[in-house]
Parts: C-alpha cells; structure tokens; sequence
C-alpha cells in the first residue's frame, strides 16, 4: 500500500474494546510476546503510552531522564522508575532506564541490553518533545541560539538518534511498528506556523522521519508512522494552570471569551493522555496496521477508528476544534461540539 491509501478500510478493534460494528475481542492481551521502547515515559502521554502498551501484554522498556534526586530540566518529581512501577503494580512488565538520548552512545547501549535480553524489538515510541525550551512568540533573531539547538536536539535528534539504534533490531521480524510522537497533524502544521522557527522545524522534522522510515521499513513487513495528541491534559499542563481532574471542565467553561485568564476557554477541548495511549496500543495491536505506513494521523482519528474515547467517554476533535477557533469568534464556539 502506498502513503496515500486510507487506513479506514480496516476495521481491527482495539485491545478490551469494540471497533464499529464489531463485537468485543476474545483476547484482552494481544501485545503479549512482544517488546516495546517507550522513550519519555516519565510522565504524560509516554507515561499513559508504556502503560497501555504493557497493559496490553507487551514487555516494555520505558526511558527518561529523571530519576530520585537527579531531576530532569522540567525540574519535577516523577521518575521513569515510577512509571515501571505503576506497570508492575498493575500485573504488567516494565524495566526503567535512565537515558539521555541525545547522546549515541547512551542509546546504544541501552538497545544492546534490548538485544542480550530479548533478542528482538517489536515497537518503538519516540516520545521526548523538548518543550522545557519553547519561548513561543520568539522570532529567531531574538531567540536564545543554545536554548532554540536545545529545543531541537531534544525533540527531534532524539527520536532520529534512536531510531538510527533501533531499527537494526526492529527489522529482524516483520510486523514491527515504530510510533513518532509530535505535535500537530501533517495537514495542520502544513498550513500553520508553530509559533518559534525553532518549534515549527522540530515538530515538522519529527513528522517527516516517519514518512521517511516508512519507506524504509516497508521492504522488511515493518511500519512507521507519526501521531499527534491534541491539547494533551497532563500533569504538567494541569499544574500549569492550577486545576486539577476534577476541576479544570468547569474553570475553563467559566472563562468563555477572556484571553487574560487562565486555563482558558478552548482548554475545555483537552484530553488525557490515555486517549493517544489507547489509540496506539490499539495501533500496534492491529494485523493491518501497515496501512498507516509512513501517514500522518492524530488521537481522535485512531479513537475513531478503533472505537476508543477518552477516560470521560468524549473524543475531543481538537484540530477541528483549533481550525475553527481561528475563523469564528470565540463567543460562537461550543467546546462541547467537538467533543
């Protein structure tokens, strides 16, 4: 299949779920016997991601650079042991690592201690997105040269440097699935500028290395492909706007129309990371997943697709949400619409 095909002809439901017109699976583990990297799971959607994935059967490896005492540059809590913690707890298998995969020669010998272990690797997610370095609305004769590379080589040169370690390994068997996580649909950045040449080159960049491993990985039964959240509800973004789980529906609804509050309105169109997580577990759980080979596709297009929805039961559109955000004014809009 080549990258223009939809992938909507298949119909594979998602692991614990039903897919349109389909009757629950039998087998709630499908990912079991399968080997996964998480990379930037120690915390929000690489967290939720190694979760799922585990949750699915799959013996994941989750990567970070934060651990007990030694903080990462978002300078919080969490810790990549945490999260193969909350794996195990939950009946699953997870080894944690503490990695900065900016450096090559970390990364190799983390996919040799793959190697030695499993012999194999059956899913990749690059995950580390570098947003401690964003100044937004910084043109880039303005922005800080060191912190704008700093930007760049954590969330790209990241995923391009693991993938250059892993993908000898992930083609030993066909079937292999690599997952590019970045920020915003290949039709949206398209036609919109990401605020800072620095984040737009990033997030860009990130996309077309799925396109491009795609073609690469086709000869050998394997498949890449880059998806996108939308206004991804994290633990991060929550403290960012000092709401919490239960709280940040209503606070958002009451700032309808104002720009000089926070959170914001259109923060009501959020989700949490376990929409992106479902989908891509449900993803690498597909047979015919290699007809998202080298595509471009988001959180609410794979929960379409698989039948899946958030933890609330909603499936926030928020592309859709952002287009129109951009052309109507904002009294006019009804989050609730495109939920």
């Amino acid at each position: 299949m080549d990258e223009t095909s939809s992938p909507q002809e298949s119909r594979t439901p998602a692991p614990g779920t039903a897919g349109p017109g389909t009757s629950a699976p039998t087998n709630a583990r499908p990912l079991t016997g399968r080997i996964a990297l998480v990379t930037g799971a120690t915390r929000g959607a690489g967290r939720a991601i190694a979760r799922e994935l585990a949750a699915a059967g799959a013996e994941v490896h989750c990567t970070g650079r934060s651990a007990p005492g030694d903080l990462s540059d978002y300078d919080r809590q969490e810790t990549v042991e945490e999260t193969a913690e909350l794996i195990r707890a939950a009946g699953g298998t997870a080894h944690a690592a503490v990695v900065d995969h900016r450096d090559i020669a970390q990364v190799t010998a983390l996919l040799d201690r793959i190697e030695d272990m499993h012999g194999r690797l059956d899913i990749l997610i690059n995950d580390i997105g570098g947003e401690a370095y964003v100044e937004f609305d910084t043109p880039l004769w303005e922005y800080e040269f060191d912190r704008g590379m700093r930007l760049f080589e954590t969330g790209y040169l990241t995923h391009l440097i693991t993938s250059r370690c892993a993908l000898g390994l992930l083609i030993r068997n066909s079937g292999g699935l690599v997952v590019e996580v970045t920020d915003g649909t290949r039709e949206y950045n398209a036609e919109h500028f990401r605020s800072t040449v620095f984040l737009d080159l990033t997030k860009t960049a990130v996309d077309r290395l799925a396109f491009a491993e795609g073609h690469e990985l086709r000869p050998h039964g394997c498949t890449a492909v880059s998806v996108t959240p939308g206004w991804l509800r994290s633990e991060m973004m929550l403290d960012h706007f000092g709401v919490t789980e239960d709280t940040w529906a209503a606070a958002a609804a009451a700032n309808r129309g104002r720009t000089d509050v926070v959170p914001p309105y259109e923060f009501g169109i959020s989700e949490t990371p376990a929409l992106l997580a479902r989908g891509i577990a449900a993803l690498a759980a597909d047979p015919e997943r290699a007809r998202w080979n080298t595509r471009s596709t988001s959180s609410f297009e794979l929960a379409g697709h698989y039948g899946l929805t958030d933890v609330d039961g909603s499936r926030p559109d928020t592309w859709r949400f952002m287009a129109a955000f951009e052309t109507l004014p904002v009294e006019s809009i009804e989050t609730d619409e495109f939920r």
